[in-house]
């Protein structure tokens, strides 16, 4: 059994293999003109939600440069966009993990404890230092692609710091992030940011029926309904593709909407459902579910003068359940006392 890849979700193609991108013309052409123009930043931010398409942005520009590393070449003056044919010598390659001078950073799996690490270490960057300073070069170009950013603990962001100041020639960095404020800010100083959307519900979709089979046999209600839900992330329909996930996602919403009364029966039952083993995909809609509602509740009182000032009880419960949330992925903790103290606190900022 291979180990899982942190930066694939579950049975989805991972964004190597992902050739087609919608939603996001803007930004890949900023990315083809830069490089057309010969005015490549040497480091680049994607940043944007989880799973709107960063990575596969990063994979689409990296095979770009790959198969054609001048930038004064006819394919790359005349160029659309940065397509390239998945038949393409270099794209097969990079799909088969067999083109040498690209460089992948995320979290590794732990054979000790079967799992994934919680963060990129510094230990992962001088592995790609190494490699990157050792690499040929072909005469094209080096690249890292870093997915995500968001998991570098602070020896691994600074170290990666060090090898884009002090880069090989030709060097390309792209740090994928969810939350680019929240990087060092040395780190953030060398990139260019090139920030990418939600996704609307017809480009998901559109995304949802370009993965290839099963996905392309989804009943077309099922499609739109995820993507009704999905809050403009791929990742977020994927996991309501599952008709059992849809439905959970429901009862997370009604109990959400029943506050500040709790209904401590319904929530005791959500609290064991994502307490049970193999219950990572009913953990991350609960997740997900309640940071869709707190966005959705404080963009509601922001509009109303006589409620704005009662934002800072959102504020206040939204870092107090990132912190919980946090704790329990480093430390294990147990996941029905997140579930609670979710609800309490989402109670107290709703009476205010």
């Amino acid at each position: 059994m291979e180990a899982p890849e942190s930066d694939r979700f579950n049975d989805a193609p991972h964004p190597r293999e992902r050739y087609d991108l919608f939603g996001h013309s803007a930004q890949e052409q900023e990315l083809l003109i830069a490089f057309r123009q010969n005015k490549m930043a040497q480091a680049w931010i994607i940043g944007g939600p989880e799973g709107v398409g960063k990575a596969t942005l990063a994979w689409r520009l990296a095979r770009f440069l790959a198969a054609y590393p001048d930038p004064s070449v006819d394919e790359v003056q005349h160029a659309q966009s940065l397509e390239i044919s998945p038949q393409h010598p270099v794209a097969r390659l990079i799909q088969a993990q067999a083109f040498s001078e690209i460089f992948l950073l995320r979290r590794e799996w732990n054979e000790k404890t079967k799992k994934l690490f919680t963060e990129i270490r510094v230990d992962d960057v001088r592995k790609i230092i190494s490699a990157f300073h050792h690499s040929s070069g072909l005469g094209g170009w080096r690249i890292a692609i870093i997915d995500r950013a968001d998991d570098l603990n602070r020896s691994a962001a600074n170290a990666l710091l060090k090898l884009i100041e002090e880069p090989p020639q030709k060097s390309l960095f792209l740090l994928i992030s969810n939350q680019p404020g929240r990087l060092l800010p040395t780190l953030r100083s060398r990139c260019r940011k090139l920030m990418l959307h939600s996704l609307n519900e017809h480009e998901i979709a559109a995304t949802l029926l370009s993965l290839g089979m099963p996905w392309a046999d989804v009943p077309k209600e099922d499609v739109s309904l995820a993507s009704q839900h999905a809050d403009g992330s791929i990742r977020e329909a994927l996991r309501l593709l599952d008709s059992e996930a849809i439905q959970f996602h429901d009862q997370i919403i009604r109990l959400l909407r029943r506050l500040p009364q709790i209904d401590w029966i319904g929530v005791h039952q959500l609290a064991e459902k994502v307490t049970g083993r193999d219950q990572e995909a009913a953990y991350e809609t609960l997740i997900r579910a309640v940071e869709t509602y707190l966005d959705e509740r404080v963009r509601a009182r922001a509009q109303d003068a006589d409620s704005a000032s009662n934002l800072i009880g959102y504020a206040q419960a939204w870092q107090e359940i990132h912190k919980l949330a946090q704790e329990v992925e480093v430390f294990n903790f147990d996941k029905k006392a997140l579930t609670l103290g979710i609800f309490e606190r989402l109670a107290k900022a709703e009476a205010q």
